[in-house]
């Protein structure tokens, strides 16, 4: 076996976004040039899903500024995701890209020969999106996410509106989600309640639809 599934929950909801990944090139509002995978193919299947958990927003990003979205796997609610079936070797470049570690290289050979055994949860390091969580098994294929080892011990902070505006876009691709439901369930997640106000959020989730990106020219 040689896939498996990539399930997203922040930014890379949003299929344009994860296309940085994979193939290269800068989202829109965002600070970096991705390299790409070392296979730029396109995802052999999308779906949507929920997964039980919660998201938590903390530390500070140097894409987005603000805070980054985690995935806690204990967290009693529900998170909304995506997942996307892409071999292994993909998965492994996406998360070192994750850490800013080249494509192909030490770490993601290191995950690549670990990633189809991962049952409960895998960390390859201390790293904020270093360990590796099975979420499930769709058609024998492992459903893997990656998160910070300790995502509820994560000290909250606020996502930017840059960032908020990709994870909504995604949110309304993946769910069909309106602006209100989008600010809804944002509005509930550790790092944005209490910092992020309802009317505010269906303002960024507006601007949401005209968000775009810039491919790496090939």
């Amino acid at each position: 076996m040689n896939s498996v599934w990539y399930v997203a929950y922040g930014s890379n909801l949003a299929l344009n976004r994860f296309r940085c990944y994979v193939s290269g090139g800068r989202p829109a509002g965002g600070m970096r040039d991705y390299i790409g995978c070392r296979d730029p193919s396109e995802p052999a299947d999308i779906l949507s899903l929920h997964i039980p958990g919660g998201l938590v927003f903390s530390g500070e990003s140097k894409v987005w500024t603000g805070g980054s979205a985690f995935y806690d796997p204990y967290a009693g609610t529900r998170v909304a995701a995506r997942a996307y079936l892409i071999t292994t070797d993909q998965f492994a470049d996406v998360v070192a890209q994750e850490m800013r570690r080249p494509p192909g290289g030490p770490f993601a050979l290191a995950l690549s020969a670990v990633a189809q055994s991962v049952e409960t949860v895998h960390a390859m390091g201390p790293g904020r999106y270093e360990t590796i969580t099975r979420v499930g098994l769709r058609d024998g294929v492992p459903m893997l996410t990656m998160t910070h080892g300790e995502a509820a011990d994560l000290e909250p902070s606020a996502p930017s509106a840059a960032y908020l505006t990709w994870i909504a876009a995604g949110l309304r691709e993946a769910h069909g989600w309106d602006a209100g439901e989008i600010a809804d369930y944002l509005g509930n997640a550790v790092g944005v309640k209490g910092r992020w106000g309802r009317e505010e959020l269906v303002a960024v989730v507006g601007s949401s639809s005209h968000i775009s990106y810039r491919m790496k020219l090939i």
